[in-house]
């Protein structure tokens, strides 16, 4: 049951952030929430993967580089969901803080 309110409140953050930001395009909230579980599977497989690969460019902008590899995840996931669409690199950057911290707010509620 956890998972899938936590599903739920993930694809809300999402129409939020939709909602917020200009550049970034949700076509409804059935899409919200594929849009939700692509991001989740996206974050737990191929984002530790790129973690490790650009520790070095980690260090060097002090984990800055960090919300570069959120970026990609999002232009990974607008690739592959054909009704949510994100304008550029601000709006994906953007979309990745308010996602961020929507879902840490979340967090503190449901756990």
């Amino acid at each position: 049951m956890g998972l899938i309110l936590s599903i739920l409140l993930s694809a809300l953050a999402v129409m939020a952030g939709a909602y917020l930001l200009p550049g970034v395009t949700v076509d409804g909230y059935g899409t919200a929430i594929v849009v939700a579980i692509v991001l989740a599977i996206l974050n737990a497989i191929l984002r530790p993967i790129l973690v490790i690969l650009t520790i070095p460019v980690t260090i060097l902008t002090l984990g800055l580089f960090l919300l570069v590899i959120n970026v990609i995840i999002i232009y990974i996931a607008d690739a592959l969901i054909g009704g949510f669409e994100v304008a550029g690199f601000l709006s994906a950057l953007l979309f990745s803080i308010i996602l961020a911290l929507l879902n840490a707010l979340i967090g503190t509620f449901v756990d």
